[in-house]
């Protein structure tokens, strides 16, 4: 396996793990303020892996179009784990989750489209930036629990932030599912699967 796809694969494994720690509290009642200096950097080295992917993909060559396809997979994988969490915790709201998962599903059906007539989908300028906004809302809300856990009450308005860049989340969302859907127009809706992806 090449170094890049085992970050990613790393990535993935760790959205679980993330579930298990930010839940253990709430499950058994103790371990709060551990939970905290536990989930918040393994959430930053998760997100970092993102980085290191790209990083070795592009230095060692190892770009292929599998890690094209199963970057963003892990991607959506580990935030819509956190995103999960901090919806059953009350913060996100719960229509906002919702259109981001139906949004990811559609996205991937799409570029499964595409890989049955071997074009491999990458990630575009539109998809990273709203995955930025996912990880900038996932951390801006797991301060507001972390605080939380260790016994300080953010004010109103910090929930109301929340709700906010949940909102603009979703639209960030739905505009990049556009322009996949408007570039990519000719590959998802053509009929040939004859791989030339034309």
């Amino acid at each position: 396996m090449k170094l890049a796809d085992k970050f990613t694969w790393l990535r993935g494994f760790l959205a679980p793990v993330f579930f298990l720690i930010y839940f253990i509290p709430v499950w058994t009642g103790h371990f709060g303020a551990v939970s905290v200096f536990v989930m918040l950097p393994l959430l930053a080295f998760a997100e970092l892996t993102d980085y290191f992917d790209g990083y070795f993909a592009r230095k060692r060559n190892e770009v292929s179009n599998f890690g094209k396809i199963f970057d963003p997979f892990c991607d959506v994988i580990l935030n819509i784990t956190v995103f999960f969490c901090l919806t059953l915790s009350g913060y996100v709201p719960s229509f906002a989750l919702l259109l981001i998962v139906y949004r990811e599903f559609v996205i991937n059906f799409v570029r499964l489209l595409a890989a049955q007539k071997g074009v491999a989908i990458a990630a575009r300028k539109g998809g990273k930036t709203k995955t930025v906004t996912y990880i900038i809302t996932c951390f801006y809300t797991l301060l507001l629990e972390s605080s939380r856990r260790l016994g300080f009450e953010a004010p109103p308005l910090a929930n109301t932030i929340v709700i906010v860049l949940s909102v603009i989340c979703v639209v960030l969302a739905y505009v990049s599912l556009i322009d996949y859907l408007v570039s990519f127009r000719e590959v998802v809706f053509s009929k040939k699967t004859d791989g030339s992806g034309k």
